[in-house]
């Protein structure tokens, strides 16, 4: 059977935490491991994830659960403390917040999955926008495209990172370069295509959602400091001309409304 890793990156989450478990908890598919990269928390976090833990062997759903809690580097040195953890066939990062929209998710993703053959590079899929308290509020604005490809992200992250389901075999080759404080997730699933693409190994549109996103995220709360790095990012991957001249387009695009 196909497994799934979901990697939750937790510092005093305990606010937003439990809709995430919960999420993972009820899913009806049994090969889900389910990675808690913890920062030392020192709220209620830790003793969320020990019953959840509990519930979950409880449960006996098939799930690991596997927690560590330590000092960290930033989100993103957390994040390549999971992918040195990982094993199985597929990874998807799930932060503290964010949630799986059914108890069907992981079955449908991996059914679609096994249907095409050959273990696509990465499976990605639609995503909503929630509150903080997880109330959905609207789809979101950027819609993956029918045939994604690394040149995609020119016109903007397609697909959300909660959204993009990696290969593990290409994530573990592909750690999240820390020299970005907040777009390395940007650049990692760029580099994770441009891999895709060099081995030939097709990407699949999942057509549906797959992940609920919290918007009070890292990148809302800093949003001027990500927009700068996120051009940076692109800059390195798509030329400094053609980044320029795209970033014009969203302004004429942003100013240019249609009247009906």
């Amino acid at each position: 059977m196909v497994s799934i890793t979901y990697v939750t990156i937790t510092y005093n989450a305990e606010k937003v935490l439990q809709r995430t478990l919960d999420s993972v908890l009820r899913q009806d598919y049994p090969e889900i491991v389910h990675l808690i990269i913890d920062g030392a928390s020192t709220d209620g976090t830790l003793a969320m994830v020990n019953d959840y833990i509990e519930r979950s062997n409880a449960a006996e759903n098939g799930h690991r659960v596997q927690v560590t809690s330590e000092p960290d580097e930033g989100i993103y040195d957390a994040m390549n403390k999971g992918l040195r953890s990982i094993d199985g066939d597929y990874v998807c990062f799930l932060n503290a917040g964010d949630f799986l929209p059914t108890p069907y998710t992981v079955s449908h993703i991996v059914q679609q999955a096994v249907a095409v053959g050959g273990m696509p590079a990465v499976l990605y899929g639609d995503t909503d926008i929630v509150d903080g308290e997880g109330h959905f509020l609207h789809h979101r604005r950027l819609a993956p495209p029918e045939k994604l490809t690394w040149k995609s992200f020119r016109q903007g992250m397609l697909v959300c990172h909660q959204a993009f389901y990696a290969r593990t075999d290409f994530a573990i080759a592909t750690p999240y370069n820390q020299k970005y404080r907040y777009s390395a997730d940007v650049d990692w699933c760029i580099r994770i295509m441009k891999a895709a693409k060099k081995e030939n190994v097709p990407l699949l549109n999942l057509h549906t959602v797959v992940a609920n996103y919290t918007q009070e995220g890292q990148t809302t709360i800093h949003h001027r400091e990500s927009l700068v790095e996120r051009y940076k990012v692109m800059e390195s991957h798509y030329g400094r001309l053609q980044t320029f001249l795209m970033h014009c387009w969203f302004v004429v695009r942003a100013v240019v409304k249609p009247k009906y």
